[in-house]
């Protein structure tokens, strides 16, 4: 139950006045008002004190309703399960309360009825502005909110519309990045495990990766481009799909780190030693990429700055809905851990005349 309740008494002093007598942050005081478990009983109590010392009471009903504003901004999310979305989720609420404002989270789980009601309930809310994760597939019914001048920002939809702007993830960079850096380690042939097929975000990430290849004259097949599902399961069906070949690639990376540990886990099944037998790469850098083992190589998004353009963009929406919104551009940042490393001697023995011809394109 939240500590305190909505009343008509509405004391001049903010949260973060509160922060600052506390030595805390602003939203560890938002956490403390509604009642998180997250923090400390020592600082809970710390704070507790200071709010009925100032008899601070919230009013979220003049609030949220302030110059006509909710003062609310709505996430939804494809999968709370992932810790990227969880990460990005807390980051994206820290910025939000810095700026006196609240944030609905809503979770789709890959399901369009469940994104129908997500969009309901962000109407239903009033938001100021929706920032939007999930794929183009679920995507239909966004126009329902721009309708009712509430702004969005999606990612990786590679469009924009009045009161729509898009976060495009550099992942031509970012695999570049990977499959030069799997090159200076003498590999050649090199697999890749995607996400779920039919989405344009795993579009994107398989198409850069084999441009990558292109770019530094290395190979591949088709059947060592497999899709995954983004998910650790999805991770350990295409590496045993790869490492039951023949001839097997000597590095393979993956659409993102839960599909590298399930390939992980699923070479070390297989009896394979990592990076010895083979290297594998990762996408995302989540907080457990460096505590598996091997820590595992990957591409970095920074959730800080991917958090900042969904702020930015909403709050450029909210000046003007009926405007074209912007494209911004998030870096990725290639991080190198210990599961990557040196080629196998036999392949650099085998190459010549062997290699296979890489695939540019997979439809």
């Amino acid at each position: 139950m939240p500590l305190l309740r909505c009343c008509e008494v509405f004391m001049p002093v903010s949260i973060r006045q509160i922060a600052k007598l506390a030595g805390v942050s602003n939203a560890t005081v938002s956490r403390v008002i509604n009642g998180s478990e997250l923090v400390t009983r020592e600082t809970t109590q710390r704070i507790q004190e200071i709010i009925r010392d100032l008899k601070f009471v919230p009013n979220r009903s003049a609030a949220r309703f302030k110059n006509g504003k909710s003062q609310i901004y709505g996430a939804i999310v494809p999968d709370l399960t992932n810790p990227f979305f969880m990460e990005m989720a807390k980051i994206f609420e820290e910025l939000l309360v810095e700026n006196d404002l609240e944030m609905l989270v809503s979770n789709t789980d890959f399901h369009p009825s469940r994104t129908q009601l997500s969009i309901r309930r962000m109407l239903l809310r009033r938001v100021d502005g929706v920032a939007f994760m999930c794929s183009e597939k679920e995507a239909a019914t966004l126009e329902s909110l721009v309708q009712n001048r509430i702004p969005v920002v999606t990612t990786d939809h590679h469009r924009t519309a009045p009161g729509i702007s898009d976060i495009v993830v550099d992942f031509r960079d970012g695999m570049a990045q990977i499959v030069g850096h799997l090159k200076e380690l003498g590999h050649c042939d090199i697999g890749f495990i995607g996400g779920t097929d039919g989405l344009a975000t795993s579009r994107d990430r398989r198409d850069s990766f084999l441009d990558a290849v292109v770019k530094f004259g290395l190979s591949s097949q088709d059947s060592w481009i497999v899709p995954g599902n983004f998910r650790i399961s999805g991770g350990a069906e295409g590496m045993e799909s790869i490492l039951k070949q023949e001839k097997r690639p000597t590095a393979v990376v993956t659409a993102n780190d839960l599909t590298a540990f399930g390939a992980l886990r699923k070479v070390h099944e297989m009896g394979l030693r990592i990076p010895e037998d083979i290297s594998l790469a990762g996408c995302d850098d989540i907080e457990m990429s460096d505590v598996v083992n091997p820590p595992l190589t990957t591409l970095r998004i920074s959730r800080r700055q991917y958090a900042q353009m969904l702020f930015d963009a909403l709050q450029l929406g909210e000046e003007d809905v009926s405007k074209t919104g912007r494209v911004f551009s998030l870096p990725m940042k290639l991080v190198v851990r210990q599961s990557t490393g040196p080629a196998p001697h036999r392949d650099r023995q085998n190459r010549e005349g062997n290699g296979v011809a890489v695939t540019r394109r997979l439809r």
